[in-house]
């Protein structure tokens, strides 16, 4: 897939303030300073398009941008760490919640691990989550550029071997680096594969 145009439309504090539900999403999540703004940054080519920070919590709403009038890539508060108040994290949860299991054009839930971490049990329960609400997802390893091949790939063995100790057959993976560029053509043509999927089975209009 060719990335053409991608632009922002529109920051909801809640579900209802999302665009129509016409077309299909993919939502990017993460815990806090996984690199998520940086990644969707790399994936699009757009620099600028999502707001980077050292800070963690940066993102505070859902936010929507249109990809080639196709499909919107959703940009997700992070989970975990955040300097906010208790109560401003479990606004947060239940928005992103009931975005996550009501929005009918949610194709898919991409889950940013920083791949230099071992298996950390907030991505862990944010994942079985997902497991028991039956939202499809897939694995997104972020910053490979910031340590060796052979470490990255020991630390997404780590996780794989984790997750089936509960789990009967695991989501894709996908190994990232908003530096180098690594796996965003991959992760595009999953996308494209899954678009055209969606199109495929979703009713005229």
């Amino acid at each position: 897939m060719t990335i053409r145009e991608a632009r922002f439309v529109t920051s909801s504090a809640h579900l209802g303030q999302c665009p129509p539900a016409t077309l299909p999403e993919y939502a990017f999540i993460g815990r806090s300073n996984v690199g998520k703004s940086s990644l969707i940054n790399r994936l699009t080519g757009h620099g600028k398009l999502a707001k980077t920070s050292g800070t963690p919590g940066k993102t505070q709403l859902i936010n929507h941008f249109l990809i080639n009038d196709d499909w919107y890539l959703v940009d997700l508060p992070g989970y975990g760490y955040a300097k906010v108040s208790q109560r401003e994290r479990e606004k947060w949860q239940q928005m992103i919640r009931m975005y996550l299991r009501k929005r009918e054009t949610l194709v898919c839930c991409l889950v940013l691990l920083d791949s230099r971490l071992p298996p950390q049990p907030v991505d862990l329960d944010f994942m079985r989550y997902l497991g028991e609400q039956g939202i499809p997802f897939v694995i997104v390893f972020t910053k490979a550029d910031k340590q060796s091949g052979a470490k990255t790939e020991a630390g997404v063995e780590a996780y794989k071997a984790h997750l089936l100790e509960t789990w009967e057959e695991l989501p894709p993976t996908f190994v990232t680096s908003s530096e180098s560029g690594l796996g965003r053509d991959e992760l595009l043509a999953f996308i494209g594969d899954t678009n055209r999927a969606w199109a495929a089975q979703a009713p005229p209009a």
